[in-house]
């Protein structure tokens, strides 16, 4: 029997820590840093060294000694950022197996610039892009793109900023706006050093992950990933972020006129929700996938770059319909699972996690069938929202938000993955902008929204937010 350890703080690291307490393989699953619902699974627990919890993702050193105290026979690293700073390497280097690529190799995900040339070099479909490291160079070529063409733009920090450096735009102020707070304000700090700027493309935007291990690569499952901070027509709501944000009062009248023009902000978040599996995929799809960009990326990888990506790849998808056919173009690349697209998508995993992971190690990934229940997964965020407290009134996430709020009704018999919450002697709190996913599985769609919903209507903390169309077509 085996000890794993899963590093992450969120609700991706539980989703995946769940996915490994059910392998008959292994009898403990440690989780480092972990949160409050680390726990909350059977075999889960949370990493401690010399009595303490590790303190962060960041803390590689600490990691690495939990690791070989504790003896563990694989790690598993969920986010990006741990990657980047070479926790992989450091492991190897000690002997201890470790799935996810090493620090070289994450230069896909950690310079989106760098990986759209790549792409580009290679020949995998991807939007018409430009890249950029002066703002006003960048804003006069938007000013000039709006007025030529008439189109949008999507802005991206240039590096890791937690899934938050996207800016996708319905209009020139918009993306002047993004290159401002990227690159003057520096929102994201050096990530926004540069930027990338890309055509917006519509179509069908799908989370899709497969594992590597270095030479072959196998699908892993896809989900829908819902965005937007709001419903798409919750005026309410944009209303109150607006205020909490600019901290000018808006009526209700002034709301619905700016809805109507389309200037009320709904912004990007890192995932107010998702689905499993993608509604609009099929097989064919998932092969064209596949071939058209998975295999390509690994493949060339290693034949061009000299290094071999081992761990998950979640290329982010925009299938664009072209003379007929559905064209898959990546809109950027990811080295780890999706969040929250794995909360989704890992409760219906019925392969073995543990084999899986030994595979990608062992460079054996052909001998092993990944299968997924055939049943659909709803996955709904709750996070902290427009609250007015001691320090005035916040807009909640993806803005400023309220911490430490006590929550009440989680219930162990349901599936729900801690984003942010810290266990305390009196129960559990919010640590975090989203606080906490609620996993539901049904043998429809709609069964498992059902579910999903009537737990989270038992779950209360002050300024809780979600969205009610999570599991629906609406556009996003």
């Amino acid at each position: 029997m085996n000890r794993v350890l899963v590093v992450d703080a969120g609700g991706r690291g539980n989703a995946i820590a769940h996915a490994f307490s059910r392998s008959s393989e292994v009898k403990e699953v440690y989780v480092a840093p972990g949160n409050g619902g680390s726990e909350f699974f059977e075999k889960c627990r949370t990493a401690e060294l010399n009595g303490r919890q590790i303190p962060s993702i960041r803390a590689i050193e600490d990691i690495v000694t939990f690791a070989k105290k504790t003896e563990v026979d694989l790690v598993y690293i969920g986010p990006e950022e741990p990657l980047s700073l070479g926790l992989v390497d450091r492991l190897e280097e000690e002997g201890i197996r470790a799935v996810g690529p090493g620090k070289e190799e994450t230069i896909l995900e950690a310079s989106k610039c760098w990986a759209k040339d790549f792409m580009a070099k290679i020949g995998v479909p991807i939007p018409e892009y430009w890249n950029f490291d002066n703002p006003e160079e960048a804003k006069e070529f938007i000013g000039d793109y709006y007025r030529e063409t008439g189109k949008n733009l999507v802005i991206k920090a240039d590096g890791l900023a937690a899934g938050k450096g996207v800016y996708v735009c319905d209009s020139v102020e918009e993306a002047i706006n993004a290159v401002d707070e990227i690159m003057v304000k520096k929102r994201f700090g050096d990530a926004g050093n540069r930027i990338c700027i890309e055509e917006r493309l519509y179509g069908v935007e799908v989370a899709f992950t497969a594992l590597s291990d270095g030479r072959h690569a196998v699908k892993f499952g896809h989900a829908k990933d819902y965005k937007r901070a709001f419903d798409p027509d919750d005026i309410e709501g944009m209303r109150n972020f607006y205020i909490g944000v600019t901290k000018k009062f808006l009526t209700s009248k002034d709301a619905e006129r700016l809805f109507r023009e389309g200037k009320l902000p709904n912004p990007n978040t890192g995932g107010m929700g998702a689905i499993s599996p993608h509604p609009f995929l099929n097989e064919e799809l998932e092969d064209r996938i596949m071939e058209m960009v998975v295999k390509p990326i690994i493949k060339k990888f290693r034949e061009v770059e000299g290094s071999e990506f081992k761990g998950v790849l979640y290329p982010v998808i925009m299938l664009v319909e072209e003379e007929g056919e559905y064209i898959p173009k990546v809109l950027e690349i990811n080295v780890r699972d999706c969040d929250p697209g794995a909360e989704a998508k890992l409760p219906r995993l019925e392969s073995d996690i543990f084999r899986l992971g030994e595979a990608v190690v062992e460079g054996r990934l052909k001998e092993e069938e990944i299968k997924f229940s055939d049943k659909y997964c709803v996955a709904v965020c709750a996070v902290s929202g427009f609250l007015k407290g001691r320090e005035g009134l916040k807009p909640g996430y993806p803005g400023d938000h309220y911490t430490n709020q006590p929550i009440e009704g989680l219930d162990s018999s349901s599936i729900v993955y801690a984003n942010g919450i810290s266990k305390t002697k009196n129960g559990f709190q919010t640590t975090g902008g989203r606080v906490l996913t609620v996993s539901s599985l049904g043998d429809t769609l709609e069964e498992a929204r059902k579910e999903a919903y009537e737990v989270l209507s038992k779950i209360s903390f002050p300024g809780m937010r979600y969205r009610k169309t999570i599991g629906t077509d609406v556009p996003d």
